[in-house]
């Protein structure tokens, strides 16, 4: 086991999982809690996600081993376990102790916050790994999240984005089921609040945390943190803020406005989500769907936006990712690819 210092206190007691969807705000959020001096915010770990698809809770359809057989196996393996299920969870948590460990004790602080936006869609598996950690818990409107990660990743094609990545669909009824039904210790901040009143949320939040609230997680950008907590996908932009702004609370209905395609489709992707799921995240369909109409009825804005390195990138991807299954493009890659596994195997 890896030694942790002075500090006895279990590794898990000492987690902070952020969890949240991709553009809810998690990196700002991580942030904040890395200004705290008790707070590690190291980059995205991607740790638990990994460990949900061994075989036994879920699994991967392809792999360079064959999925079915390791499946198989390792429900064989448990269910031979002198202590089954249990005995299982111990050993990887073994697993993730030691590395969540190695991973802290560097920085000298109390807590790790792991802000892993894919843990979303294992929650099951890492409440059933970490009963004892504590969960964050970041909502946001669901169609500024959807705008937001369109532009972001997408460079404003709604349709591409969403053939690629049902964002929503798959985001909010996993997060929502967990604030209703996990039994461990959680606690729930919208983001639109938070950014209208960090001076009420955020003292709250350490008060949950068992943290002493400092002004200096608020006054983020000057609080010389020592990671960012930075998601591997977040734009250049997110590091230049300093502090909560309201300033993209309207963002996403002027990406919408004058255009009667992409408002369609989030009416749509509005229609599929569950009443009870919305509630729970803390916005209602009606509200929603009265913004959806008023964007409706808007002017649109121009859209030319300053190029940078990760606006070109975007540009590029989605160009090359279009049609790619059916075009000559498309073609060449996949015998390429063929090409480079026969070299390889």
């Amino acid at each position: 086991m890896t030694d942790e210092g002075l500090d006895p206190t279990p590794i898990e007691d000492r987690l902070l999982f952020l969890i949240s969807s991709p553009r809810a705000g998690s990196t700002m959020l991580a942030r904040m809690l890395g200004a705290h001096p008790d707070v590690h915010s190291p980059a995205e770990p991607h740790l638990l996600t990994p460990l949900a698809h061994l075989g036994y809770y879920n699994h991967v359809e392809r792999a360079p081993y064959d999925p079915i057989i390791a499946r198989e196996a390792v429900r064989t393996l448990v269910a031979d376990l002198p202590g089954g299920e249990a005995d299982y969870l111990k050993a990887l948590r073994r697993y993730s102790d030691s590395l969540y460990a190695d991973l802290l004790a560097p920085s000298g602080r109390r807590l790790l916050l792991d802000k892993t936006p894919a843990y979303a869609l294992v929650l099951d598996f890492a409440a059933r790994l970490y009963p004892r950690a504590r969960y964050l818990v970041l909502t946001r409107n669901p169609m500024a999240i959807w705008c937001s990660y369109v532009e972001s990743f997408f460079d404003g094609d709604f349709e591409s984005a969403h053939r690629h990545n049902p964002l929503l669909e798959r985001y909010v009824p996993a997060i929502a089921r967990f604030l209703r039904d996990a039994n461990v210790p959680k606690h729930a901040i919208r983001y639109e609040d938070l950014v209208r009143d960090p001076e009420t949320l955020v003292p709250a939040l350490c008060k949950w945390a068992g943290l002493t609230f400092t002004p200096a997680m608020i006054d983020y950008g000057s609080a010389g943190e020592v990671a960012t907590g930075r998601g591997l996908g977040d734009p250049v932009t997110v590091a230049r803020e300093s502090r909560p702004t309201t300033a993209s609370l309207s963002r996403w209905a002027k990406d919408l406005a004058g255009r009667p395609e992409a408002v369609a489709q989030c009416t749509r992707i509005l229609a599929s989500l569950d009443d009870a799921d919305l509630e729970t995240w803390g916005y209602s369909r009606a509200a929603m769907q009265t913004e959806l109409d008023a964007v409706a009825g808007a002017r649109g804005r121009s859209r030319r936006r300053p190029l940078s390195r990760h606006s070109l990138e975007r540009k590029l991807l989605v160009g090359l990712r279009r049609n790619i299954q059916k075009n000559a493009f498309g073609r060449l890659i996949r015998r390429i690819r063929s090409a480079c596994d026969v070299l390889l195997r």
